[in-house]
């Protein structure tokens, strides 16, 4: 009898055990369930490509160029907003999938009595061209590769950068001072909640390549810039994990 009941106890112990791991097995799977879809609903870094030209995502910079060099927008707009006195024709565009963004934003600022303005759109690949040997024969090619991407590295040509200046001090647009005006400030707060960027910080020419732009805005959606934000991560170089750019290659 003594040993049937030490059997009888045995057997217990062993169903017990092996439910207990069966259940720790399925809470297992479970919580690999969860983890995954933890990361499946976070930030998905590979929504577009970042050497596509015409991506939203692409990354331009002194050692990715366009592809094509030459590349050109098919859709190409004038977005509904001023424009400085005497922009050129190419400058007036934007790509169409940035202009409605742009559009609120500077509508959104002017409600609040900040009032923005166009100062340079796309650039074609020809409009680089002039414009950067127009650089370099004034000031030479260092300072030029500072302040002005050689053709085919131009955010500008993408379409979905643009130069904005303001009405507060006209002086400073397009120049450092922007930072301190009304317009540059209001940038700096509240560009992210639009899709945009401030492409080169003052902190970050050693990434960038290029000197401080606080005018300086390139288009990314929402999603991303808002993600950006969050992060605390100023360049997309850095949110890609992309080589810094500070020089050309060649």
């Amino acid at each position: 009898m003594k040993k049937v009941v030490l059997w009888f106890l045995f057997i217990i112990v062993v169903i017990s055990g092996f439910v207990a791991y069966k259940a720790h097995t399925s809470n297992s799977k479970t919580n690999s369930g969860k983890t995954t879809a933890s990361h499946a609903t976070g930030f998905d870094k590979r929504q577009y490509s970042l050497s596509d030209a015409g991506s939203l995502w692409v990354v331009v910079n002194k050692t990715r160029q366009l592809r094509p060099a030459n590349y050109a927008p098919k859709n190409l707009v004038v977005p509904n907003i001023p424009l400085r006195d005497n922009i050129t024709d190419t400058e007036k565009y934007v790509r169409a999938d940035m202009a409605p963004s742009l559009e609120k934003m500077v509508k959104d600022a002017s409600a609040q009595g900040v009032q923005f303005n166009l100062q340079s759109g796309y650039r074609s690949y020809q409009f680089q061209v002039d414009l950067y040997n127009s650089y370099v024969t004034t000031q030479g090619q260092s300072v030029a590769d500072s302040q002005s991407a050689r053709p085919g590295y131009s955010e500008h040509q993408t379409g979905l950068a643009a130069d904005l200046g303001g009405t507060s001090d006209p002086s400073c647009n397009v120049a450092d001072c922007f930072a301190n005006t009304a317009e540059g400030k209001w940038l700096v707060a509240n560009a992210y909640k639009y899709g945009f960027l401030i492409r080169y910080p003052s902190d970050k020419v050693n990434v960038t390549g290029y000197i401080y732009e606080p005018w300086h805005i390139r288009y990314i959606g929402i999603g991303l810039s808002t993600e950006m934000h969050k992060s605390h991560i100023e360049t997309l170089e850095e949110f890609f994990g992309l080589p810094a750019a500070p020089n050309y290659t060649r």
